[in-house]
């Protein structure tokens, strides 16, 4: 989906479990990098897209996959119990695309180009007015 609108991105692979520390690190340095929006997919316990929030700004989305005994559904109230003021915006099981989707709007907010073109696609999909 980023692609699809011309947003640069960067992929990592990180663990609030298993390289907390570079996780932390990662989430406080993103908006000096220019970031604007993170997403973290996790599964299982699924905190990164929580830590991630607790050490930055910035929108986190998270994204619960399925997976494990309870394909998903453990990874999904996980992420979406966040404590009040540390934020987590949070799409469906294996939902990468709508994860995608919520980025695009979130850099639309300050990008034109991105808006424009987030604007001709909603405008194709048939109700929406200029």
């Amino acid at each position: 989906m980023l692609d699809q609108f011309g947003i640069t991105w960067e992929y990592n692979i990180l663990s609030a479990h298993r390289t907390p520390n570079a996780t932390a690190k990662y989430a406080r340095e993103a908006a000096g990098r220019g970031l604007q929006v993170l997403i973290g997919v996790a599964g299982l316990a699924a905190a990164l897209p929580g830590v991630l929030a607790g050490h930055t700004i910035l929108p986190v989305i998270g994204l619960p996959c399925a997976g494990g005994p309870l394909n998903g559904v453990d990874a999904l109230h996980s992420i979406v119990q966040m404590p009040p003021g540390i934020p987590v915006a949070t799409v469906g099981i294996g939902n990468g695309k709508n994860a995608g989707f919520l980025a695009v709007h979130i850099v639309a907010l300050s990008d034109a180009s991105v808006r424009e073109k987030l604007v001709a696609y909603r405008k194709g999909l048939g109700d929406i007015e200029g």
